[in-house]
């Protein structure tokens, strides 16, 4: 999946004045009742919180392109000065592996979640964990995308391959465990029937949108509906 890329504009920030203007501000002599004012933590600062930054950033390296997209863009699309930016975060590496680090979990924790369910067969297993691997790719859409799209150009994207291709090990013993149950066609390789599947549900990435006029739980049903109607022994 190539990742477009859009070069950093280097027009100057017009926001940027006006922000850092309302820091000068701040720095003025405090009056008595701001000096006996518990004072506030630096990370509530209001409408930039770290997970309003990182979910605005995740958006702004889909839409540009990871390596298009400098922290002056950030900073720029969000609004806010880069000085601000890094109050949360030392770079935009960190913000990338915070970005990808919400799609990995939640995927991961939900495959492993659905593989160790007792009390059903390994087929069940299976149709749960692709049901809802597609209600988290819905969830946290940008963050899969952007994990779909890392093609290991640094250790950091090298290491988020490894947590997909461990997350895809998982899978692909579900669907070895099902075959041997009988559940599934023996006739196709184990590693054939996980990369269709999986194959479906990242399609996902491609196409929803927030819009979209059909919930997540019914385009789960649709896609273990379609994809199992014609594996299953």
């Amino acid at each position: 999946m190539p990742e477009s890329s859009s070069p950093a504009s280097t027009t100057p920030d017009p926001t940027t004045s006006s922000a850092e203007s309302t820091t000068a501000a701040s720095t003025s002599p405090t009056t008595p009742a701001e000096a006996t004012a518990p004072k506030r933590s630096r990370r509530g600062r209001p409408g930039y919180d770290r997970e309003t930054l990182i979910n605005k950033a995740t958006e702004v390296f889909v839409s540009r392109g990871y390596d298009g997209t400098s922290m002056d863009t950030v900073a720029r699309e969000l609004g806010i000065t880069k000085s601000a930016i890094y109050h949360h975060v030392k770079s935009k590496e960190e913000l990338l592996h915070l970005a990808i680090s919400r799609g990995i979990r939640a995927l991961d924790s939900a495959v492993e979640t659905e593989s160790l369910r007792e009390n059903v067969t390994a087929l069940e297993r299976l149709q749960l964990a692709v049901r809802a691997s597609v209600v988290i790719l819905i969830e946290y859409h940008h963050s899969v995308t952007l994990l779909l799209r890392v093609r290991g150009n640094s250790p950091l994207e090298r290491e988020a391959l490894e947590a997909r291709r461990n997350i895809d090990a998982k899978v692909r013993a579900l669907v070895e465990a099902a075959i041997a149950e009988g559940g599934l066609r023996s006739d196709f390789t184990p590693g054939l029937i996980t990369r269709l599947l999986f194959g479906m549900v990242n399609s996902i990435t491609e196409w929803y949108r927030p819009s979209y006029p059909v919930d997540p739980d019914t385009i789960a049903e649709a896609v273990t509906t379609m994809a199992f109607q014609g594996l299953e022994a």
